[in-house]
C-alpha cells in the first residue's frame, strides 16, 4: 500500500465575531466560548481579560496598562492523504498564534504558535485506545508505542514546508498542570514566566507530549494563583522574547481561569508544594458561560470519528508511516 502524506494551513481570525467552522474541534476551548446565546459577549470579555492580563506583565512603558492588545488567529493544519490513488483530507491539528499590537508605536509585532492544541488523534488515543486497552483491567496501563503515530503526525506538521513558511519558530503549547502530581517551588525565578516549579515523575500528558518532541517546564507567572506547563522545543528562556512569552501566558492563562477556575482563579496562591485540584471551593468564576459537561462529552464523540475516518480507514498505511519516521 503506497501513501504520500502532505499538509496544508488555513487561518481564522478569533475575535468577537468568530464563528466555528464545521471541522473545528468542538471541545477547544475557543470553540467552546463562540457558541450558544452568550457567544458573543464570551469573546469580547475573554479578549479584554487576555488584553488586561498581558498588559499587566508588560508593565515596563506602560503607565496606564494599555500599550498593547493582542490578536489571536487560529491556525488549523489539515492532513492530505493520497492513498493508492484515493485522495482525502482529515483535519489533524488547531494551535493559536498570536500578534502584539503596541498601540504606542503603531507596530505589529510577531508573537507566538502554539499555546492552545487541539487534535483528533489526540482525542481519540485518550478517549477511545486508552480507555478500551483498559477495560476489564484491574491496574491502569498504558499501551504499547501509545503516543508514537501522534508525534510523528506533529512532528511532521511542524517541520513541513507549508509551517516554516508561515512561522519562524516552533511552537509552544501552555496547558494547565496535572491534578494527580505534586509540584515543588524551585529557587528559580524568571522575570516574565515567575517562579518555576518542578515535579519528580511526568504525567501521562506531559509523556504524550515527549513523544511529540516537546520538553516541559512549570512556571507560575507574577499575580497568578498556580504553574502553567509550558511544552516546547528548543530552549524556552532563550528562543523567546519576553514579549512572545508574555502573549502565550495572556492568553492560556485567560483560558485557563474559565475553563479550570478551582485551580488558575483561586483566592489563595499555590503553596511552595502543590498539588492541583478540582475539588477546591475557594474559587471566583469569570463572567463567561463555559460548557465543560459537553466538553468532556464531545471529546468522546471526537475520538470516535477519528477512529471511523481516520484510524480505521489507513490504519495499515499509518503504521507503515510512523514506524519508518525518522527518530
Amino acid at each position: 500500500m503506497s501513501a504520500e502524506f502532505t499538509f496544508s494551513i488555513k487561518k481564522t481570525r478569533f475575535d468577537e465575531d468568530y464563528t466555528p467552522s464545521d471541522d473545528t474541534r468542538l471541545t477547544t476551548n475557543f470553540a467552546n466560548l463562540a457558541r450558544g446565546e452568550h457567544r458573543r459577549e464570551n469573546l469580547q470579555r475573554v479578549l479584554q481579560m487576555i488584553d488586561n492580563r498581558f498588559n499587566s506583565l508588560a508593565h515596563w512603558d506602560n503607565p496606564r496598562a494599555d500599550r498593547y492588545s493582542v490578536e489571536l488567529e487560529i491556525i488549523s493544519i489539515e492532513m492530505n492523504i493520497n492513498a493508492d490513488a484515493k485522495r482525502d483530507v482529515f483535519p489533524l491539528i488547531e494551535i493559536l498564534n498570536t500578534t502584539i499590537v503596541d498601540k504606542v508605536k503603531n507596530e505589529r509585532i510577531p508573537g507566538l504558535s502554539g499555546n492552545s492544541f487541539s487534535s483528533y488523534v489526540r482525542d481519540y488515543d485518550f478517549s477511545v485506545l486508552l480507555l478500551n486497552h483498559n477495560q476489564g483491567r484491574s491496574e491502569f496501563q498504558v499501551p504499547e508505542h501509545y503516543g508514537d503515530l501522534h508525534g510523528n503526525l506533529f512532528k511532521a506538521a511542524i517541520h513541513s514546508a507549508d509551517y516554516k513558511a508561515l512561522f519562524g519558530k516552533t511552537p509552544v503549547i501552555c496547558l494547565s498542570v496535572s491534578s494527580n502530581r505534586t509540584y515543588h517551588r524551585t529557587e528559580n525565578h524568571h522575570p516574565v514566566l515567575g517562579t518555576e516549579y518542578e515535579q519528580r515523575e511526568f504525567s501521562l500528558t506531559d509523556q504524550y507530549f515527549g513523544k511529540m518532541g516537546m520538553k516541559v517546564r512549570y512556571f507560575m507567572p507574577a499575580f497568578a494563583t498556580a504553574p502553567l506547563a509550558f511544552y516546547f522545543i528548543g530552549d524556552l528562556l532563550s528562543d523567546y522574547s519576553d514579549l512572545e512569552l508574555i502573549s502565550t501566558i495572556s492568553t492560556m492563562e485567560s483560558f485557563q481561569k474559565i475553563y479550570r477556575p478551582e485551580i488558575y482563579n483561586t483566592n489563595f496562591p499555590a503553596s511552595d508544594c502543590y498539588q492541583p485540584t478540582l475539588t477546591h471551593q475557594d474559587y471566583s468564576l469569570t463572567r463567561i458561560v463555559y460548557d465543560r459537561e459537553e466538553r468532556s462529552r464531545l471529546a468522546v464523540e471526537q475520538g470516535v470519528f477519528t477512529e471511523e475516518r481516520f484510524i480505521k480507514p489507513y490504519q495499515d498505511i499509518l503504521g507503515q508511516w510512523s514506524a519508518s519516521f525518522p527518530a
